[in-house]
Protein backbone atom coordinates (compact mmCIF):
# COMPACT_ATOMS: atom_id res chain seq x y z
CA UNK A 1 0.00 0.00 0.00
CA UNK A 2 2.73 2.66 1.01
CA UNK A 3 4.98 1.29 -1.92
CA UNK A 4 1.44 2.24 -4.29
CA UNK A 5 1.51 5.38 -2.91
CA UNK A 6 5.11 6.31 -3.53
CA UNK A 7 4.68 5.02 -6.70
CA UNK A 8 1.39 7.38 -7.41
CA UNK A 9 3.69 10.19 -5.66
CA UNK A 10 6.52 9.55 -8.29
CA UNK A 11 3.92 9.50 -11.25
CA UNK A 12 2.15 12.85 -10.79
CA UNK A 13 5.61 14.68 -10.04
CA UNK A 14 6.79 13.66 -12.98
CA UNK A 15 3.25 14.20 -14.61
CA UNK A 16 3.37 18.07 -13.27
CA UNK A 17 7.24 18.60 -14.24
CA UNK A 18 6.14 17.86 -17.78
CA UNK A 19 3.84 20.96 -17.70
CA UNK A 20 5.53 23.15 -14.79
CA UNK A 21 9.05 22.86 -16.04
CA UNK A 22 8.89 24.42 -19.51
CA UNK A 23 6.39 26.91 -18.10
CA UNK A 24 8.90 27.90 -15.80
CA UNK A 25 11.36 27.84 -18.27
CA UNK A 26 9.34 30.61 -20.33
CA UNK A 27 8.45 32.76 -17.53
CA UNK A 28 12.81 33.00 -16.74
CA UNK A 29 12.92 33.80 -20.62
CA UNK A 30 10.83 36.28 -20.61
CA UNK A 31 12.26 38.06 -17.74
CA UNK A 32 15.78 38.24 -19.63
CA UNK A 33 14.61 41.74 -21.93
CA UNK A 34 17.37 43.77 -20.12
CA UNK A 35 21.13 42.28 -20.99
CA UNK A 36 22.61 40.83 -17.48
CA UNK A 37 19.86 40.75 -15.46
CA UNK A 38 16.27 40.23 -14.67
CA UNK A 39 13.22 42.60 -15.39
CA UNK A 40 9.34 42.81 -16.52
CA UNK A 41 9.60 45.00 -19.14
CA UNK A 42 8.88 42.42 -21.73
CA UNK A 43 5.62 42.54 -19.42
CA UNK A 44 6.23 46.15 -19.48
CA UNK A 45 6.44 46.27 -23.21
CA UNK A 46 3.29 43.86 -23.57
CA UNK A 47 0.69 45.89 -21.34
CA UNK A 48 1.93 49.15 -23.14
CA UNK A 49 1.46 48.00 -26.14
CA UNK A 50 -1.99 49.55 -28.01
CA UNK A 51 -2.65 46.40 -29.93
CA UNK A 52 -2.37 44.25 -27.14
CA UNK A 53 -5.13 46.09 -25.15
CA UNK A 54 -7.51 46.32 -28.43
CA UNK A 55 -6.83 42.29 -29.02
CA UNK A 56 -7.32 41.50 -25.71
CA UNK A 57 -10.37 43.62 -25.10
CA UNK A 58 -12.03 42.79 -28.04
CA UNK A 59 -11.48 38.77 -27.64
CA UNK A 60 -12.80 39.29 -23.51
CA UNK A 61 -16.24 40.70 -25.11
CA UNK A 62 -16.45 38.52 -27.59
CA UNK A 63 -15.84 36.10 -25.30
CA UNK A 64 -18.45 37.43 -22.73
CA UNK A 65 -21.09 37.75 -26.18
CA UNK A 66 -19.98 33.84 -26.56
CA UNK A 67 -21.49 32.55 -22.90
CA UNK A 68 -24.08 34.62 -23.11
CA UNK A 69 -25.58 33.87 -26.31
CA UNK A 70 -24.44 30.04 -25.83
CA UNK A 71 -26.29 30.18 -22.16
CA UNK A 72 -29.01 31.33 -24.38
CA UNK A 73 -29.07 28.03 -26.83
CA UNK A 74 -28.08 25.47 -24.99
CA UNK A 75 -29.72 25.37 -21.43
CA UNK A 76 -33.47 25.53 -23.25
CA UNK A 77 -32.31 23.12 -25.89
CA UNK A 78 -30.85 20.66 -23.52
CA UNK A 79 -33.85 21.38 -20.68
CA UNK A 80 -36.56 20.61 -23.49
CA UNK A 81 -34.26 17.44 -24.91
CA UNK A 82 -34.68 16.03 -21.37
CA UNK A 83 -38.05 17.12 -20.60
CA UNK A 84 -39.92 16.35 -23.64
CA UNK A 85 -37.20 14.68 -26.14
CA UNK A 86 -35.35 11.86 -24.54
CA UNK A 87 -35.06 9.92 -27.65
CA UNK A 88 -33.33 12.37 -29.08
CA UNK A 89 -30.55 12.65 -26.86
CA UNK A 90 -28.26 10.76 -29.11
CA UNK A 91 -28.96 12.43 -31.71
CA UNK A 92 -28.41 16.26 -29.88
CA UNK A 93 -24.91 14.71 -28.34
CA UNK A 94 -23.78 13.79 -31.58
CA UNK A 95 -24.56 16.87 -32.94
CA UNK A 96 -22.65 19.17 -30.36
CA UNK A 97 -19.79 16.75 -30.47
CA UNK A 98 -19.34 17.54 -33.93
CA UNK A 99 -16.98 20.16 -33.64
CA UNK A 100 -14.67 18.45 -32.10
CA UNK A 101 -14.67 15.91 -34.86
CA UNK A 102 -14.42 18.60 -37.67
CA UNK A 103 -11.18 20.65 -37.86
CA UNK A 104 -11.70 24.38 -37.28
CA UNK A 105 -10.30 25.45 -40.28
CA UNK A 106 -13.08 23.23 -42.41
CA UNK A 107 -15.63 25.21 -39.98
CA UNK A 108 -14.74 28.48 -41.03
CA UNK A 109 -14.54 28.02 -44.82
CA UNK A 110 -18.15 26.68 -44.70
CA UNK A 111 -19.34 30.08 -43.09
CA UNK A 112 -17.42 31.84 -45.78
CA UNK A 113 -19.17 30.19 -48.07
CA UNK A 114 -22.47 30.40 -46.94
CA UNK A 115 -22.49 34.13 -45.91
CA UNK A 116 -19.76 35.93 -47.97
CA UNK A 117 -21.11 39.27 -49.59
CA UNK A 118 -22.38 37.64 -52.42
CA UNK A 119 -24.79 35.22 -50.48
CA UNK A 120 -28.42 36.03 -49.38
CA UNK A 121 -27.05 36.79 -46.10
CA UNK A 122 -23.61 38.72 -46.67
CA UNK A 123 -22.58 38.74 -42.98
CA UNK A 124 -18.91 39.15 -44.14
CA UNK A 125 -20.18 42.25 -45.51
CA UNK A 126 -19.96 44.42 -42.60
CA UNK A 127 -17.37 44.30 -39.61
CA UNK A 128 -20.70 43.94 -37.63
CA UNK A 129 -21.76 40.86 -39.85
CA UNK A 130 -18.52 39.54 -39.33
CA UNK A 131 -18.03 39.83 -35.49
CA UNK A 132 -21.62 38.21 -35.17
CA UNK A 133 -20.77 35.31 -37.71
CA UNK A 134 -17.07 35.03 -35.41
CA UNK A 135 -19.43 35.46 -32.10
CA UNK A 136 -21.27 31.83 -33.59
CA UNK A 137 -17.83 30.48 -34.88
CA UNK A 138 -16.95 30.53 -31.44
CA UNK A 139 -20.64 29.31 -29.82
CA UNK A 140 -19.78 26.27 -32.31
CA UNK A 141 -16.37 25.58 -30.94
CA UNK A 142 -17.35 25.84 -27.22
CA UNK A 143 -20.55 23.63 -27.52
CA UNK A 144 -19.53 20.27 -26.86
CA UNK A 145 -18.44 21.79 -23.71
CA UNK A 146 -21.09 24.01 -22.89
CA UNK A 147 -23.22 21.41 -23.75
CA UNK A 148 -22.18 18.39 -21.51
CA UNK A 149 -21.04 20.88 -18.50
CA UNK A 150 -25.36 21.97 -19.16
CA UNK A 151 -26.83 18.70 -19.47
CA UNK A 152 -24.46 17.21 -16.45
CA UNK A 153 -25.96 19.44 -13.80
CA UNK A 154 -29.27 19.03 -15.36
CA UNK A 155 -29.13 15.41 -14.54
CA UNK A 156 -28.45 16.18 -10.70
CA UNK A 157 -32.06 17.76 -10.29
CA UNK A 158 -35.79 16.08 -11.61
CA UNK A 159 -36.44 18.42 -13.96
CA UNK A 160 -39.99 16.78 -14.82
CA UNK A 161 -41.47 17.49 -11.16
CA UNK A 162 -39.70 21.30 -10.97
CA UNK A 163 -41.41 22.11 -14.12
CA UNK A 164 -44.80 20.33 -12.77
CA UNK A 165 -44.72 22.44 -9.49
CA UNK A 166 -43.99 25.80 -11.28
CA UNK A 167 -46.89 25.12 -13.41
CA UNK A 168 -48.75 23.93 -10.94
CA UNK A 169 -48.67 27.24 -9.55
CA UNK A 170 -49.51 28.96 -13.09
CA UNK A 171 -45.75 29.28 -14.12
CA UNK A 172 -44.71 30.45 -17.85
CA UNK A 173 -42.71 29.12 -19.71
CA UNK A 174 -40.52 31.54 -19.59
CA UNK A 175 -40.55 31.68 -15.83
CA UNK A 176 -39.62 27.97 -15.12
CA UNK A 177 -36.62 28.22 -17.52
CA UNK A 178 -35.07 31.57 -15.94
CA UNK A 179 -36.66 31.14 -12.60
CA UNK A 180 -36.35 26.98 -11.96
CA UNK A 181 -34.22 25.75 -14.75
CA UNK A 182 -31.19 28.19 -14.61
CA UNK A 183 -30.73 28.58 -11.07
CA UNK A 184 -30.40 24.78 -10.59
CA UNK A 185 -28.11 24.24 -13.61
CA UNK A 186 -25.87 27.64 -12.85
CA UNK A 187 -22.93 25.28 -11.99
CA UNK A 188 -22.34 23.90 -15.48
CA UNK A 189 -23.55 27.26 -17.09
CA UNK A 190 -20.31 28.69 -15.73
CA UNK A 191 -18.33 25.37 -16.44
CA UNK A 192 -18.99 26.13 -19.68
CA UNK A 193 -18.36 29.55 -19.55
CA UNK A 194 -15.16 29.02 -18.10
CA UNK A 195 -14.13 26.73 -20.97
CA UNK A 196 -15.52 29.00 -23.23
CA UNK A 197 -13.41 31.26 -22.00
CA UNK A 198 -10.23 30.11 -22.61
CA UNK A 199 -11.01 28.82 -25.93
CA UNK A 200 -11.78 32.32 -27.45
CA UNK A 201 -8.74 33.79 -25.39
CA UNK A 202 -6.53 31.05 -27.05
CA UNK A 203 -8.03 31.11 -30.74
CA UNK A 204 -6.54 31.58 -34.09
CA UNK A 205 -7.67 30.21 -36.73
CA UNK A 206 -11.55 31.53 -36.90
CA UNK A 207 -10.25 35.09 -36.04
CA UNK A 208 -7.55 34.86 -38.88
CA UNK A 209 -9.40 33.88 -41.51
CA UNK A 210 -12.61 36.34 -40.76
CA UNK A 211 -9.83 39.02 -40.58
CA UNK A 212 -10.93 40.19 -36.83
CA UNK A 213 -8.23 41.95 -34.15
CA UNK A 214 -8.60 38.98 -31.78
CA UNK A 215 -5.64 37.80 -29.19
CA UNK A 216 -5.17 34.69 -31.07
CA UNK A 217 -4.14 35.94 -34.13
CA UNK A 218 -1.65 39.26 -32.11
CA UNK A 219 -0.12 35.96 -30.15
CA UNK A 220 1.01 34.41 -33.70
CA UNK A 221 2.04 38.16 -34.70
CA UNK A 222 4.25 39.11 -32.25
CA UNK A 223 5.57 35.62 -31.76
CA UNK A 224 7.04 36.18 -35.17
CA UNK A 225 8.66 39.15 -34.69
CA UNK A 226 9.43 39.59 -31.47
CA UNK A 227 11.86 37.39 -29.37
CA UNK A 228 10.78 38.25 -25.29
CA UNK A 229 7.32 39.45 -25.74
CA UNK A 230 6.06 36.23 -27.00
CA UNK A 231 7.18 34.39 -24.02
CA UNK A 232 5.47 36.82 -21.52
CA UNK A 233 2.68 36.70 -23.92
CA UNK A 234 2.31 32.70 -23.42
CA UNK A 235 2.77 33.25 -19.46
CA UNK A 236 -0.33 35.49 -19.68
CA UNK A 237 -2.41 33.30 -21.76
CA UNK A 238 -1.36 30.22 -19.21
CA UNK A 239 -2.20 32.24 -16.39
CA UNK A 240 -5.88 32.93 -18.08
CA UNK A 241 -6.34 29.43 -18.76
CA UNK A 242 -5.17 28.10 -15.45
CA UNK A 243 -7.78 31.06 -13.71
CA UNK A 244 -10.55 29.32 -15.38
CA UNK A 245 -9.68 25.89 -14.46
CA UNK A 246 -9.29 27.06 -11.03
CA UNK A 247 -12.37 28.76 -11.46
CA UNK A 248 -13.60 25.51 -13.00
CA UNK A 249 -12.53 23.60 -10.08
CA UNK A 250 -14.09 26.01 -7.51
CA UNK A 251 -17.45 26.08 -8.82
CA UNK A 252 -18.08 22.26 -9.47
CA UNK A 253 -17.08 21.87 -6.14
CA UNK A 254 -19.45 24.57 -5.27
CA UNK A 255 -22.33 22.82 -7.18
CA UNK A 256 -21.67 19.14 -5.59
CA UNK A 257 -22.49 21.15 -2.44
CA UNK A 258 -25.60 23.70 -3.29
CA UNK A 259 -28.95 22.23 -2.60
CA UNK A 260 -31.57 22.43 -5.63
CA UNK A 261 -33.87 25.33 -5.39
CA UNK A 262 -37.65 24.45 -5.57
Amino acid sequence: MKTNRIGAWIAMAIGASYFVIPLIGTFEFSLRMRRGEYSFDAYRSVFSDMQFRETFGYSMMMALLTIVFGMLLVVPTAYWVRLRLPQMRPVVEFITLLPLVIPAIVIVFGYLRLYNSSSILPLTGSTTGTNILLMFSYITLSLPYMYKAVDTAMRAIDVRTLTEAAQSLGASWSTILFRCIFPNVMSGVLSGAFITLAIVMGEFTMAALLNRPAFGPYLQLVGANKAYEPSALAVIAFSITWLSMGLLNLVSRFGKSAPAKA
